[in-house]
């Protein structure tokens, strides 16, 4: 199976279950990137975690341009309009919440 055809099944929900499967995924991976772009250098004291800020950084792109893509597939593919169980709402969510990760990295 190709990389893109993984993405678009799992976009789909086609590999892990029903319409809102895809858009959790994307939900998760984008907030995962969120998670690793933030981990900057803060005011209150050092950096969350250990590590190189700049591989955190690289991580949280890559994360959340997967996690955009994700949406993306997702939102193209869907089924129905919001409210219809497809996961549309969260699709649409997960798309600023992976160029948010994006920006952050």
């Amino acid at each position: 199976m190709s990389a893109s055809a993984a993405l678009l099944a799992a976009a789909e929900g086609g590999i892990i279950g029903d319409g809102r499967t895809g858009a959790n995924l994307a939900l998760g991976v984008g907030g995962g990137g969120v998670v690793l772009g933030g981990g900057g250098p803060h005011p209150g004291g050092g950096r969350i975690g250990v590590g190189n800020a700049r591989i955190g950084g690289m991580a949280a792109v890559v994360v959340g341009t997967v996690g955009t893509i994700l949406a993306v597939l997702h939102v193209a593919t869907a089924d129905g309009g919001p409210g219809t169980g497809n996961g549309l709402v969260g699709a649409l969510v997960a798309v600023p919440l992976g160029c948010g990760a994006v920006l952050l990295g």
